[in-house]
C-alpha cells in the first residue's frame, strides 16, 4: 500500500506543540511502515532533517497559499494514495477513504476570546470537516475526545485516544554535555527562578502566572525571578504592559523563543515549572519538565489532570493567590518538593513516542 504523510507542520524552524508532535510521530514512524511505500509531503523551502528509509520518498508541493485544501487536495486527486496520515488536524477536502487525522484540542471553542473571528471560523470548519472526512480520528487525550463528542457530535467509536510522548533522552544529553551553551551561561544570572515555556498569550494564563509571582514576592520575599520563554501571542500587548507596570518588573525576564537544543537545559535549571494554563489538548511541557527533575504546577482543568495525575501540583488557574501558596510550599519544603519530583519521574514512564507511533502505524496498516 502507498501511504501518504502530511509533513507540512513538522519541518518548520521553530516548532511548538503541534509541530513537535508532527515531527516526533514522523521520526518514530520511519521504522514501522516496512513493506509499504511512503510519500512524505512538505512545503516549498522546507528541509527534512531526518534520515529517510529506502521505502520513503519526499515530495514537495509548491503551493503558496491554502496549501492543504488546494495543494495537497490536488496531489490526492492526481496521485492518490491508499492511506493518508495528517498529524496536524487539517485534512484536505480531496482525500482517500482511509484518512487518519490527529486532533490536538479545541482551545478556540473553550477560550474563544483568545482567537480572532476568522481563526475560530476556519478552525471550526476545518476540524469539524476533518473529523467527518476521516475514517479514523486520533485524539491526544481522553479530554479532547470528550470535547469532540460533546461539541461536534463525533461518534465515540470513531475516535482513538493515543497519548503523545516526550524526549526520553533529554536528561542524559544535559548530563553528558561537556560545555555549557550561551543560554545556560546566561541563566546562571537568573537563579533561582520559576519558569514558563510556551507561547506568551492569554490562553496560557501568563497574567495569572505573573500575578502569583508578585504575590510570592510581596508576601514571602522570595529571592526568585520569573523567566518567561516563548514568542508573544494573543494578548501579548496586555502582558507586556502588566510587566512594565509591575513593582517586580526587574525580576521578570523575557527570553523570547528558545531553541529546542537549549530548552531542556533551561528547564532543568528551574526551581518550579509553572504551567497553570486555561486549556490544553495534551500538555507536553508537563512531561518535559518532569523528565529533567523539575516539579510542575499545572491546572486542574481540561487534559492536565489526565496527563499529570498526582505527580504535579494541581491548581485552579483562576486563583493566583493559591498558585502562589503552592509555589511557596515547593520552595520552602524540600521534602515535599523531592516527593513531587520523584512522582514526576514515574509519571513520564507512561508516555512514549515510539509507542505512540506504533499505534498510529497499526491504524495506517489496518492492523
Amino acid at each position: 500500500m502507498l501511504i501518504g504523510i502530511d509533513g507540512s507542520r513538522a519541518f518548520i524552524r521553530n516548532r511548538t506543540g503541534i509541530e513537535e508532535y508532527s515531527y516526533q510521530t514522523i521520526k518514530h514512524l520511519r521504522n514501522k511502515l516496512g513493506g509499504h511505500q511512503v510519500v512524505l509531503y512538505v512545503r516549498k523551502n522546507q528541509q527534512v532533517d531526518l534520515e529517510i528509509p529506502g521505502n520513503w520518498r519526499i515530495k514537495t508541493i509548491h503551493w503558496p497559499r491554502f496549501w492543504t485544501q488546494m495543494g495537497l487536495s490536488l496531489e490526492m486527486l492526481l496521485h492518490p494514495v491508499g492511506a493518508l496520515f495528517v498529524p496536524a488536524h487539517t485534512a484536505p477536502w480531496i482525500h482517500p477513504k482511509k484518512t487518519i487525522v490527529t486532533i490536538h484540542g479545541l482551545e478556540y471553542e473553550m477560550i474563544p476570546q483568545a482567537y480572532s473571528g476568522w481563526a475560530r471560523f476556519y478552525m471550526r470548519w476545518s476540524i469539524k470537516n476533518s473529523c467527518r472526512w476521516a475514517e479514523r480520528v486520533i485524539s491526544v487525550s481522553r479530554n479532547t475526545k470528550q470535547d469532540l463528542v460533546r461539541l461536534y457530535g463525533i461518534p465515540e467509536d470513531k475516535i482513538q485516544v493515543i497519548y503523545e510522548g516526550y524526549d526520553a533522552e533529554a536528561k542524559s544529553r544535559i548530563q553528558n554535555r561537556k560545555t555549557a551553551t550561551g543560554l545556560e551561561l546566561q541563566i546562571e544570572n537568573y537563579k533561582p527562578f520559576l519558569l514558563f515555556v510556551g507561547r506568551l498569550e492569554e490562553r496560557k494564563n501568563i497574567l495569572g502566572i505573573i500575578s502569583s509571582f508578585e504575590m510570592l514576592k510581596e508576601k514571602y520575599a522570595v529571592p526568585h525571578k520569573l523567566v518567561l520563554a516563548g514568542r508573544g501571542g494573543y494578548g501579548f500587548l496586555e502582558i507586556e504592559a502588566h510587566i512594565k507596570e509591575s513593582a517586580h518588573r526587574d525580576d521578570i525576564i523575557q527570553l523570547g523563543f528558545v531553541k529546542d537544543e537549549d530548552k531542556f537545559g533551561l528547564i532543568s535549571q528551574a526551581d518550579i515549572f509553572m504551567f497553570p494554563t486555561f486549556y490544553e489538548g495534551f500538555g507536553i511541557p508537563i512531561l518535559e519538565a518532569q523528565s529533567v527533575g523539575v516539579p510542575v504546577i499545572t491546572s486542574n482543568v481540561s487534559s492536565m489532570p489526565e496527563v499529570a495525575g498526582d505527580s504535579a501540583v494541581l491548581v485552579d488557574p483562576n486563583e493566583p493567590w493559591y498558585i502562589a501558596e503552592r509555589a511557596f510550599e515547593l520552595i520552602s519544603n524540600k521534602k515535599y518538593k523531592d516527593a513531587v519530583v520523584e512522582k514526576g519521574y514515574e509519571n513520564v514512564k507512561r508516555f512514549n513516542w515510539d509507542e505512540c507511533a506504533e499505534k498510529i502505524s497499526d491504524i495506517l496498516k489496518g492492523e
